[in-house]
C-alpha cells in the first residue's frame, strides 16, 4: 500500500477548486446538526456542492492510488470469481482483473486498509486497489449476477392483474421460428411490467439497450433516462421478439431498423406507443415512445408563458398572416406549443390544415394530413395542394428542406398563417436557418411574423421544494446576467408525491422574438447573426435564459436546471 496523506476531504476538495470553504463550512454545519450520522461526502452530494466522482477522485489522489470508471466492458468477469457474490455486494468492492499472482480491486473508500487484508487472506493473492465510484461497481456487479433480476422480475410482474394492461388490436399468435420466444413467459412479464410502471412514473420513453453482456431498461422520466432494471442478457431477443410482435413488426427482420405503433390499455386508459428497433453490435436497441394524445388539448396557458410573451404571441395568431415559426432542440415541446396554437385560433369559419408526419393527435375542427414519402407524398407535394384549397391557417410540423421552406414563405406573403417548426439553438437564428434553407433575405423579411424559442426545464414538486440562500458562485452569475438581489431560490428535496426525484412534471421557458419593420430591415439587408442577437436585445426580446431565471426566483424550477437547458 501506498503512504496515506491524512488529509481531510474537505481541505482535498477546496485545493482542487471544486469546494469553496463557505460550501465546506455549511456542510460541516450539516453533518453537526445531524449528529455525524452522516459522512461528509454524503451531505457535500446531498447539497449538490459536488458528485461522487469527485470526492472519490480526490481521495484517490490524495492516497497515490489510481482512478478508474469501472464498468463490465473494463472488468474481467472470471476476477469476480475469486470472491464470493456475498462478499462482493457486502464491502462494495469489484475484483478487475488477475495477473501474474496481483488481483486488482475496485474500492470506493481507498482508506479501509482491514479490507484489503481480509481480501489477501481469502483469495492467497497479493492486492492492488483502485479507486472507482460505488455507484459504477455496483452497476458493475448486477451485470455480473443478473441471475437474482429474474427473481425480482417474476415477483414484481406478479403484481399486475389481468385488467391492468391489455393489448389492443392483437396480432395473431406468430407462427415464424424466429418469433417462437415471443411466447417465453419471462419475457412477455417483463414487457408488461415495463410498459404499466413507465406509465406510472409518467416516463415518455422507455430504451431497452443491450450492452457487452448486459441489458438495461430505461425510463425517460421529466428529460431525463434513469436505469431502472438491469435483466439477464439471454432474455434480450425474447423481449426484442415480444415487442416487435405487440407493433406489428418483422421479428425476424435484424439488420435493418423498423418502426412500428402498440396501442394498448393501462388500468382501462388507452395509450399509444410508438415502437422502434436500431441495430446495433451487441444487438437490436428497442425503443418504445409514449404518444401524448393529450396536446390537441393543450391550452397556451398551461405551457409556461409568463404574461407579456403570452399576450404578444396571441397578438401574432390574430394577425392571421405571415410565417410564424417555434424552434429548438428535439424534444423541447414544439408540437405541443403548435397544437395549443391551433387550439387557440380554431373556430368554425377557418379552413385550418395541418401537415405532420406522423399525426399525433386529432384536433377537432382541424384537417390533419399525414405524410407518405414512399408515395411521394412530401411535406412539399402536401404543401403545393393544400394551398390550392384556400386554407386560413397552415401548421407543416417542420421545414427540413429548401422546397417546403420556399413554399412556406409563398404562401405567408399571399395571406396565409403558416406555423412551423426550425431546430435551432435560438429565435435569431431562425433568420440565418431560412436564409441557409435558400429563401432569399428579402422574402425571409417580408413574411417572418414572428419566432418563438423555448426549452423545457424539470418543475420543483410544490410539496417538498426547499428554500435556500444562493452561493457566492450562483450569484456572481446572476450578476453577470444582470439579475442581481435574488435573496431566496429554490431546490429539490424529495418525498412521496414526487417519488423522491424533487421534480413532477415539466414547464416551458420561452423568448420570442418580433419581427417588426425595424428588425425586417436589417434582415432583408442580410444582417450578420451575432449582430441581430445583439439589435433584438435593445428592443423587445429577452433570451430564454432571462425567463428560465424568472421561473427560478418564483420558485417554479432550480437555477441549475435552468442553465442546464439554456447552456
Amino acid at each position: 500500500m501506498p503512504t496515506l496523506e491524512r488529509k481531510p476531504l474537505g481541505q482535498l476538495l477546496i485545493a482542487r477548486g471544486i469546494l469553496s470553504t463557505d460550501h465546506l463550512d455549511r456542510a460541516l454545519e450539516e453533518q453537526k446538526r445531524n449528529n455525524f450520522q452522516k459522512l461528509l461526502g454524503e451531505i457535500l452530494v446531498e447539497q449538490r456542492l459536488c458528485d461522487d466522482e469527485q470526492i472519490v477522485e480526490a481521495l484517490a489522489d490524495s492516497y497515490a492510488l489510481p482512478f478508474a470508471r469501472v464498468s463490465p466492458r473494463l472488468a474481467d468477469p472470471k476476477a469476480a470469481a475469486v470472491l464470493t457474490k456475498e462478499f462482493l455486494d457486502k464491502h462494495c468492492i469489484l475484483p478487475l482483473f488477475l495477473v501474474e499472482g496481483t488481483l486488482t480491486v475496485a474500492v470506493d473508500e481507498p482508506a479501509n486498509l482491514f479490507l484489503v487484508e481480509e481480501i489477501q487472506r481469502i483469495t492467497g493473492y497479493a492486492v492492488q486497489l483502485v479507486a472507482a465510484t460505488r455507484r459504477d461497481i455496483q452497476g458493475t456487479l448486477r451485470a455480473y449476477h443478473p441471475a437474482q433480476n429474474v427473481f425480482v422480475i417474476d415477483d414484481v410482474a406478479g403484481e399486475l392483474q389481468l385488467g391492468d394492461l391489455k393489448l389492443l388490436d392483437a396480432r395473431p399468435e406468430p407462427t415464424v421460428l424466429a418469433d417462437s420466444a415471443a411466447a417465453d413467459a419471462p419475457a412477455v412479464k417483463l414487457v408488461d411490467y415495463c410498459i404499466y410502471h413507465a406509465m406510472k412514473d409518467a416516463a415518455s420513453d422507455i430504451h431497452f439497450e443491450p450492452g457487452d453482456n448486459v441489458l438495461r431498461v430505461r425510463y425517460r422520466v421529466d428529460g431525463r433516462l434513469t436505469e431502472k432494471l438491469r435483466p439477464p442478457f439471454q432474455l434480450h431477443a425474447a423481449i426484442a421478439a415480444r415487442v416487435k410482435r405487440m407493433a406489428g413488426l418483422n421479428p425476424a427482420e435484424r439488420r435493418l431498423p423498423q418502426e412500428g405503433a402498440v396501442r394498448l390499455l393501462v388500468d382501462n386508459k388507452p395509450i399509444e406507443l410508438r415502437a422502434s428497433t436500431m441495430p446495433g453490435r451487441f444487438g437490436e436497441k428497442i425503443v418504445l415512445r409514449v404518444v401524448d394524445t393529450g396536446k390537441a388539448n393543450l391550452r397556451l396557458e398551461r405551457l409556461g408563458f409568463d404574461y407579456d410573451a403570452l399576450k404578444q404571441w396571441r397578438k401574432l395568431l390574430a394577425t392571421r398572416g405571415g410565417v410564424l415559426l417555434v424552434t429548438g432542440p428535439t424534444g423541447c415541446g414544439k408540437t405541443s406549443t403548435l397544437y395549443a396554437s391551433l387550439r387557440e385560433i380554431n373556430a368554425a369559419d377557418l379552413n385550418i390544415c395541418t401537415i405532420e408526419d406522423p399525426v399525433e393527435s386529432p384536433i377537432p375542427g382541424v384537417n390533419q394530413f399525414q405524410i407518405n414519402e414512399p408515395a411521394g407524398f412530401s411535406f412539399a407535394a402536401a404543401l403545393r395542394s393544400l394551398l390550392r384549397q384556400e386554407p386560413d391557417a397552415v401548421m407543416i410540423q417542420e421545414l427540413r428542406d429548401p422546397e417546403t421552406a420556399r413554399l412556406a414563405t409563398q404562401a405567408a406573403l399571399t395571406g396565409h398563417l403558416v406555423l412551423s417548426t426550425l431546430h435551432t439553438p435560438d429565435a435569431p437564428a431562425a433568420v440565418t436557418r431560412l436564409t441557409n434553407l435558400g429563401v432569399e433575405p428579402y422574402l425571409v423579411a417580408a413574411s417572418l411574423a414572428g419566432v418563438l424559442g423555448q426549452r423545457l426545464v424539470r418543475k420543483l414538486c410544490q410539496s417538498c421544494k426547499e428554500p435556500y440562500v444562493p452561493t457566492h458562485a450562483e450569484r456572481r452569475q446572476l450578476e453577470k446576467l444582470g439579475v442581481p438581489n435574488i435573496e431566496t431560490l429554490h431546490r429539490p428535496k424529495g418525498c412521496p408525491r414526487c417519488h423522491n426525484r424533487g421534480f413532477s412534471g415539466r414547464v416551458g421557458i420561452f423568448e420570442l422574438l418580433i419581427a417588426d419593420d425595424s428588425l425586417s430591415d436589417r434582415i432583408s439587408h442580410g444582417i450578420p447573426l451575432a449582430d441581430l442577437r445583439q439589435f433584438a436585445l435593445t428592443q423587445s426580446y429577452k433570451p430564454l435564459r432571462t425567463d428560465g431565471i424568472e421561473k427560478a426566483r418564483a420558485g417554479v424550477t432550480t437555477l441549475e436546471e435552468v442553465f442546464r437547458a439554456t447552456a
